[in-house]
């Protein structure tokens, strides 16, 4: 049944492809995640940032899923199957991630950050989703969508830490959010050739817009709820297309 859904996906998406001049013929997409905070790199357990409240933090760890990646031109979309990738700021392999797409020119990415609430109650599960990777609560809770822990010496935790781990993927309180970036210039996809589309991820939006964070007085989040919800909100802010390097 997989393999029909795929040769299915394939004809759907051509139909769309052929009217857009795309080709049958696939490139390469190759997706790499730069991982900031207001332009600076994010150096784990080392780098002192000060957020908008004049309050100072270190990250020591720093994840989050991205999964139902899919490329978009005027006709439709073309999706990458079986979608889900942890990114991890500890792991420099999982910033970077390929897949087979139509030759053809794309004008934005569409994806959700987070896993889908589907997967998050299908059992336990390989790869990135397999819950050794330290970003699984319970078969209720389901995954935790994006997670930043640190230290501040504003937390008033036990070795000033700061943890985020924000889940919750049903009801009023859901943090999946959907992600739409435009690209800055076309994506042309050309046959046998690899295309990157380079994205910067700006951990500051977690502290504002259109909610404020402040780690005196919120230095945990550890479950689903109206505060996971809020945090969310601020970091689905937190892309943009920084670079294309087209073939």
């Amino acid at each position: 049944m997989r393999c029909r859904a795929y040769i299915l996906l394939l004809l759907l998406t051509a139909a769309g492809s052929f009217a857009n001049g795309q080709s049958a013929e696939p490139g390469l997409v190759k997706i790499s995640f730069v991982n900031t905070v207001t332009g600076k790199p994010i150096l784990l357990d080392s780098t002192v940032f000060t957020n908008p409240f004049s309050e100072t933090y270190t990250i020591t760890r720093f994840k989050y899923y991205i999964s139902n990646l899919a490329l978009t031109f005027p006709e439709g979309v073309f999706k990458e199957l079986d979608s889900y990738h942890l990114v991890d700021q500890s792991n420099a392999q999982s910033l970077s991630f390929g897949f087979t797409a139509l030759a053809g020119t794309y004008d934005g990415l569409v994806f959700l950050l987070g896993v889908d609430s589907l997967r998050n109650v299908s059992g336990a599960q390989s790869g990135a989703l397999d819950p050794l990777n330290d970003m699984f609560w319970t078969w209720n809770t389901g995954y935790i969508m994006a997670k930043m822990e640190g230290r501040s010496p504003q937390s008033k935790l036990v070795n000033r830490k700061v943890e985020y781990h924000i889940g919750g993927f049903a009801g009023v309180n859901s943090v999946l959010k959907n992600i739409k970036l435009t690209f800055p210039v076309p994506v042309n996809v050309s046959a046998g050739k690899t295309t990157e589309i380079i994205i910067e991820t700006d951990f500051a939006a977690w502290w504002q817009q259109p909610n404020e964070l402040k780690i005196s007085e919120h230095p945990v989040c550890s479950s689903p709820g109206e505060l996971a919800k809020k945090i969310a909100d601020n970091y689905s802010k937190m892309f943009r297309v920084r670079q294309i390097i087209n073939p």
